[in-house]
């Protein structure tokens, strides 16, 4: 393309000279663009303190790939699946639209997987644990305790 366009302008040399100025820019504003980014926070918070404040912020949260209509992983579909049938309302932190948080929730939990589960405050586990809680039972009974209400399941 780059050629015919070349073949087709060769008798214009400003438009060629735009051509190549604007790739010039391109490759330019592309590294730019990069280191800029970089230096780019999208909270000026630490990231332990952000996440602390996701944490506080509703009795439930699931820190996740994607978000529970549309999860970027089957880990995370399964412990949305796991949360749903067991009837309970949870929030939840996309964790590929921010890299800190990625991280960070690792480094936070001192584990490694995600998905992550917190129930008022506390961290519960990632995804075979939550699963194999809702299957014995034991996810809703600690959802009781903790005073979280569930709600009827759709699929009963």
């Amino acid at each position: 393309m780059h050629l015919r366009f070349r073949l087709a302008c060769r008798n214009s040399p400003s438009i060629i000279a735009m051509f190549n100025f604007l790739k010039r820019s391109l490759k330019t504003a592309g590294a730019t663009a990069t280191t800029d980014t970089q230096g780019l926070e999208m909270n000026d918070q630490p990231v332990n303190d952000r996440i602390q404040a996701e944490i506080n912020s509703q009795d439930v949260v699931l820190f996740m790939k994607g978000n529970p209509m549309f999860p970027q992983c089957g880990f995370s579909a399964a412990t949305v699946q796991a949360l749903s049938m067991a009837g309970v309302k949870f929030g939840s932190v996309d964790v590929l639209q921010d890299a800190e948080i990625r991280d960070g929730i690792k480094q936070f939990s001192n584990w490694p997987t995600i998905p992550q589960l917190y129930v008022k405050g506390e961290f519960v586990g990632g995804c075979d644990i939550v699963r194999e809680m809702f299957e014995t039972g034991e996810l809703q009974e600690m959802l009781k305790e903790k005073g979280i209400e569930l709600q009827e399941s759709p699929a009963k």
